[in-house]
């Protein structure tokens, strides 16, 4: 634990990224692969669920120790983290305790202990015994040791560094092409000597694995017309669905989101439709919910019905039938084809699908989808094509270097997105609470109305959104000094104020929704601007939002 928490201070303390990468370096070579392989762990940010709540640590700290609670919260309220308070303040305020042998030191033990046996048993306890657990931990540790427990307990360790500069560092560590790195860690990690092992191992002894993914290339936002002639380009729409590529290997079919997590539980019509490709047949592509007859997917919270369902009955099947709308080929007969260009990617797509058994579900069917191209030949025609997205139920449009590989991650150059503009209403704040961590004290989560009226009527406000950014620091503060002075009522942690001060809010889309007292649902909603131009009389109406709805 000792070495793992001197390398978070290192990383923690470091102010360029090539020293992070020394530190890196030095720790992976000092340590034995069971330890490695758990520090990777952490690293990516996949140390699990949480073990015990901040709270709960904030109670066993508070009854082992004299400090009363509002000293505790005041403390909380500068620092803005439990985890750091009790590192902050322990080593002043726990009972002194004998010396005990270096070999059932906690602070002594390995990283492997620690994530395999330490933590989870204390987690385990209840009561007393757990808070005499956690304290007998916590004794003898640094506050930067301490600090580490903490968070691998609560499971909020953020070391600060990206996993580019990890796999710079396990890069020269081993010799090996950070982007092979990149994709033997795709699929998940599991933190075990072999594993650690395997991912270290030479380029041509590691063995091959059928399910894993290849990373994923991401577009970064359109600034400026991109360089070159229109033609040079390839334009699509950028449709609001999962993101994810669709594999058939060995025998079997896989489909993997973004996020690294196997989905086809939830798609078992796309996993059957992909029993017709051949082996060796990579698709990356959007998952959506695209009606049988219909020429546009169907809103994204009809697609969220269908995630995290294990087995989706008919009726929801019926309801809610998905497609694979497949964008780029990236193996083919078992062959690599990222570094290819996306022009002959593409034509190979273009022929895969066009060729699925007629005996099967086919693209027009609805099952396994061409991205359509759109017509893109000076770019004067960009912006009416963006235009259009609203009107093909679109988040916007794609832009693509033709010549471009298959890269991972976001390599600006290469690929576009061209959002469309974010939908607007101007609402009234109703209630606020206060923030977490540093902005504990401070009111930053708001919740505002519109007026549900007929013309000329007086009409009454309605919740319509919660948000909580867009305002700077400045902002924040005013609005926090106004809402102190302007509550009406309180329920719990929430106030209700003065409906006075009107917000433009920006959202991505609308949805209608029995769940909601206004009948909508915003999706992604946060603060344009603060409109104190204009009067809470003047803001909009649900009918307004209604017909945004209908566009």
């Amino acid at each position: 634990m000792r070495r793992f928490a001197a390398l978070y201070t290192a990383l923690d303390g470091s102010g360029g990224s090539n020293a992070r990468v020394e530190a890196l370096v030095a720790y992976f070579s000092e340590v034995d692969a069971a330890d490695a392989a758990w520090a990777l762990h952490v690293l990516l940010g996949k140390q699990g669920k949480r073990l015990i709540t901040g709270r709960r640590l904030r109670q066993i700290c508070l009854e082992g120790s004299p400090l009363p609670e509002w000293l505790f919260d005041d403390c909380y309220a500068h620092v803005g983290d439990s985890a750091e308070t009790i590192a902050l303040l322990w080593r002043q305020l726990a009972p002194e305790s004998p010396d005990v042998p270096a070999e059932s030191d906690p602070a002594s033990a390995p990283l492997r202990s620690w994530m395999e046996q330490l933590l989870p048993a204390a987690a385990a306890l209840e009561g007393d015994a757990q808070a005499d657990a956690v304290r007998h931990l916590w004794r003898g540790l640094s506050p930067a040791e301490l600090l580490v427990a903490n968070k691998l307990l609560t499971g909020g360790l953020r070391v600060g560094v990206g996993q580019g500069l990890v796999l710079r560092a396990l890069a020269r560590l081993s010799g090996l092409e950070q982007a092979l790195l990149q994709h033997r860690l795709m699929g998940g990690f599991t933190p075990s000597p072999f594993a650690y092992g395997a991912l270290l191992a030479p380029a041509d002894q590691a063995a091959p694995v059928p399910s894993r993914p290849y990373p994923f290339f991401l577009a970064s936002p359109l600034e400026q017309q991109p360089a070159g002639p229109a033609s040079d380009w390839q334009a699509e729409w950028k449709f609001d669905g999962i993101r994810g590529q669709l594999i058939r290997r060995s025998g079997e079919v896989f489909l993997w989101s973004r996020g690294e997590e196997l989905i086809g539980a939830a798609f078992p019509e796309l996993l059957e439709a992909a029993g017709c490709l051949a082996n060796g047949t990579v698709l990356d592509g959007e998952i959506l919910v695209w009606p049988a007859g219909s020429d546009q997917p169907a809103p994204f919270a009809q697609l969220q019905r269908r995630l995290g369902r294990k087995a989706p009955g008919r009726k929801l099947l019926a309801e809610c039938p998905a497609a694979f709308v497949a964008y780029d080929l990236l193996e083919l007969g078992g062959d690599d084809l990222r570094q290819q260009p996306l022009s002959q990617r593409r034509s190979a797509l273009e022929d895969l699908l066009q060729d699925l058994p007629e005996t099967t579900p086919t693209p027009a069917a609805g099952l396994l989808r061409l991205s359509p191209r759109l017509p893109l030949t000076a770019w004067e025609q960009l912006e009416p094509l963006r235009q259009q997205a609203a009107s093909a139920a679109a988040e916007g449009l794609m832009l693509k270097a033709l010549a471009s590989p298959y890269l991972a991650g976001r390599r600006r150059g290469h690929w576009w997105k061209h959002k469309r503009d974010p939908y607007t209403l101007d609402a009234v704040l109703l209630y606020a609470q206060a923030g977490s961590g540093r902005r504990a004290n401070l009111f930053t989560d708001y919740t505002f109305g519109l007026w549900d009226r007929q013309p000329g009527a007086e009409g009454e406000l309605v919740s319509f959104a919660k948000a909580y950014s867009g305002l700077n620091d400045g902002e924040i503060t005013a609005l926090d000094r106004w809402i102190r002075s302007h509550t009406t009522e309180r329920f719990g942690p929430v106030r209700a104020v003065q409906p006075l001060q009107v917000f433009e809010l920006a959202f991505e889309g609308l949805q209608r929704s029995s769940r909601h007292k206004s009948g909508i649902a915003v999706r992604f909603p946060r603060i344009a601007r603060w409109r104190q131009d204009k009067p809470a009389a003047e803001a909009d109406t649900l009918a307004s939002a209604l017909e945004l709805l209908e566009q």
